[in-house]
């Protein structure tokens, strides 16, 4: 399948200068952009059904940890908002067992989506990792996983909704709630949004939907899945460097094994 066949670029001419201005302007403001139906239905059919034929390699966990994704901290109790822990639990579907012509592929290295790209996240060049893992993911969430809270460790993710659940899974966010890089974690907030006494905002995605999300510093979550299908969704990753690979603990707690 051809990049044309794959993204509606009539609703998005994504290499138009001004619509990418828009598009990086939004982002700015708010640290998200959601593109209901930016993959064409022919596309993500055809995603979806690799997905499926491939559906019985997934790798599936299921983990506590804190929402910083680093070990407890002594320092602080163990029911502390530091040391609090949250489930996520997933399967997962590696770079490696992407077919060599897969939509999702031709996607992630079309030069004008990777252009859309920079000129969005405000990024000179975008490049895969060097291990053969963790590039291209396919996230499935059957009924009860979900993703627990959590800030990321890069500045930003690329989310592209291959199934949307029945009910539930919805993607639940809290913007700007640290400032990693000043150190301030922001502690009260985070206990207030595990104890459920913050609002939150919600993004609901139907298939074809891609996202841009800045999660260093905004909390973030996807919601139990209540339904009977699956959420499958696909993560595009990229490095502002080359040569970057996962490190091989992450790579063997991600997807069981380190290539």
């Amino acid at each position: 399948m051809h990049f044309p066949e794959i993204v509606n670029l009539t609703t998005y001419p994504i290499a138009d200068p001004d619509f990418r201005a828009a598009c990086k302007a939004e982002y700015d403001a708010t640290g998200i952009l959601s593109m209901p139906g930016f993959v064409t239905p022919k596309a993500i059919k055809t995603i979806h059904d690799e997905g499926h034929a491939n559906e019985d390699r997934v790798f599936a966990t299921t983990a506590q940890h804190t929402v910083y994704l680093s070990a407890p901290d002594p320092d602080f109790a163990p029911d502390h908002p530091r040391n609090r822990l949250v489930t996520s639990s997933k399967g997962c579907i590696t770079d490696d067992l992407m077919p060599a012509d897969s939509a999702l592929r031709t996607l992630y290295n079309a030069d004008d989506f990777r252009g859309f790209l920079c000129e969005v996240l405000g990024e000179q060049a975008l490049y895969e990792y060097a291990d053969p893992l963790s590039s291209i993911n396919l996230h499935f969430a059957k009924t009860g996983q979900e993703l627990g809270w959590h800030f990321d460790n890069s500045s930003f993710a690329i989310t592209l909704m291959v199934q949307a659940p029945e009910q539930g899974g919805q993607f639940e966010y809290v913007s700007d709630v640290r400032d990693a890089d000043g150190g301030e974690m922001g502690f009260d907030t985070v206990g207030d949004i595990l104890d459920g006494k913050a609002e939150v905002n919600t993004v609901t995605a139907e298939a074809g939907t891609l996202v841009f999300f800045r999660g260093r510093n905004s909390i973030h979550r996807v919601a139990p899945n209540d339904g009977a299908r699956t959420r499958m969704l696909a993560v595009l990753a990229y490095n502002t460097e080359p040569g970057v690979s996962l490190s091989p603990e992450a790579r063997m707690t991600f997807y069981g094994r380190t290539e």
